[in-house]
């Protein structure tokens, strides 16, 4: 199925006026249909980028189109919603009077107010004041609002920000479910976990430049086996005539088998029958972590 694209930018770069480049140069494009991870360490210039797609600041240098229009302009509005740092709603109406307000200001039909309110599973807590929500209940309520329009794109900016596990884990479901069939689902992140999870492909992002883009399965790489066995030089000719050179590489007294884990009683019995000593054979796989802290560049657990 092909896949046409709901965002694409251009060389898009912001730069401050006190000199600070924010986003350098991002060419990024998010197909319709999927659930897109922006990921990138804090203040890596996801939310500047998210805020030039929905035309809230302009770009220095660089175009973006946003659903088939130049950010802003409201024919692209009408078929975006967002919630771009934390959702700004009225403390002292309820939760459901509140997205009247907003459907409102929206041109969104009032009958679609309580279809959010079921999508978010808020319903039963509609009629309480939003001063009473937990942060939770604030997400989610804000993610209602960016639905009240029947968006063809959702922006999302750090949704599970400042959540418990347990509210991280229903807004991970809710991202899911939201981004099923035609929808598209752009959403920033600095957690890894999150991202894996949920996300189709996801574009990483350092320093204001987009260093990777690619699906998730792609940007860990294939599964593997690391061999460490006592006479390393033989067991690596063995496995290259077994697997081909090609996938054979040597690391830190290991040696990596770019192949399915599932062949691991065949490679032990092979290098064993060959009089060659295993020591270790195990699965590997890289964590998303791992890659993302080699393209960052940033210290693991900074």
């Amino acid at each position: 199925m092909e896949h046409t694209t709901i965002v694409e930018t251009h060389s898009l770069t912001k730069r401050y006026g006190s000199g600070v480049l924010a986003v350098d140069s991002v060419d990024m494009s998010v197909r319709r249909g999927e659930v897109y991870g922006f990921l990138g360490p804090n203040g890596a210039g996801k939310t500047t980028t998210l805020r030039m797609l929905v035309g809230l600041i302009r770009p220095t240098s660089g175009t973006a189109t946003v659903a088939g229009q130049a950010p802003g302009s409201p024919a692209g509005l009408a078929r975006i919603g967002s919630l771009i740092e934390s959702p700004g709603f009225y403390p002292y109406l309820s939760g459901r009077e509140n997205l009247r307000v907003v459907a409102d200001l929206a041109g969104a039909k009032q009958k679609r107010v309580d279809e959010v309110l079921d999508m978010v599973e808020l319903t039963s807590r509609a009629g309480r004041k939003f001063g009473t929500y937990s942060t939770g209940m604030k997400q989610r309520l804000g993610v209602a609002g960016a639905l009240l329009k029947d968006p063809d794109l959702l922006i999302l900016d750090e949704p599970t920000n400042g959540l418990d596990p347990q509210g991280m884990a229903e807004m991970r479901k809710l991202i899911k479910d939201i981004g099923q069939g035609d929808r598209t689902v752009l959403l920033s992140s600095h957690l890894l976990g999150e991202v894996e999870q949920i996300c189709d492909r996801v574009g990483v992002i350092s320093g204001g430049k987009l260093v990777s883009q690619s699906t998730v399965r792609e940007l860990i790489g294939e599964k593997g086996v690391l061999v460490r066995a006592d006479s390393s030089d033989r067991a690596a000719e063995i496995l290259s005539r077994m697997f081909g050179a090609a996938a054979v590489s040597r690391q830190d007294g290991f040696i990596h088998l770019a192949t399915d884990p599932t062949h691991s009683i065949d490679i032990n019995r092979e290098l064993v029958g060959a009089g060659v000593g295993v020591s270790e054979l195990r699965p590997y796989e890289r964590s998303l972590e791992e890659v993302f802290f080699q393209l960052t560049g940033e210290k693991q657990g900074s």
